[in-house]
């Protein structure tokens, strides 16, 4: 029987689910916006979720405990810093899932999840600005 299970097993391993879920909640944080399949949005929420409450809670416990399952500091401190500011009077409910179609390679049902109230400047976050490259007309 099936008592007390939850979660879906998504075709992997515990050990590789436990390091995709704490990459994608870290990019998530990180871009505030993910594009992914529709069961991996819906198994990634409740992560956000706690770490996001972790983070309302302050304190070097939990900043530790983020840390734990995030393994990058930029990140956390993002999550301990704006992300804290902008959900302190709310109560639950940081993430929202919409659905984006269908993948055209295998038909998989695919999702946008992001962060409710986000910041759309955040989506290159601690990438390198572009250059233009310089016109082939200079070069003659």
């Amino acid at each position: 029987m099936r008592h007390g299970i939850s979660g879906r097993k998504l075709g992997m391993t515990g050990p590789h689910r436990r390091s995709m879920f704490a990459n994608m909640a870290a990019s998530l944080i990180k871009h505030e916006q993910v594009k992914t399949t529709l069961p991996r949005a819906k198994e990634l929420r409740p992560i956000v979720e706690k770490l996001i409450t972790l983070g309302k809670r302050g304190g070097l416990h939990a900043r530790r405990q983020a840390l734990a399952y995030l393994y990058e500091p930029l990140v956390v401190d993002k999550l301990f810093a704006a992300i804290q500011e902008r959900y302190a009077t709310r109560q639950g409910g940081y993430t929202r899932i919409l659905k984006a179609g269908f993948r055209h390679g295998d038909a998989a049902p695919m999702a946008v999840i992001e962060l409710v109230e986000r910041d759309p400047a955040a989506k290159m976050f601690g990438q390198p600005e572009k250059v233009a490259a310089p016109a082939e007309a200079d070069a003659a």
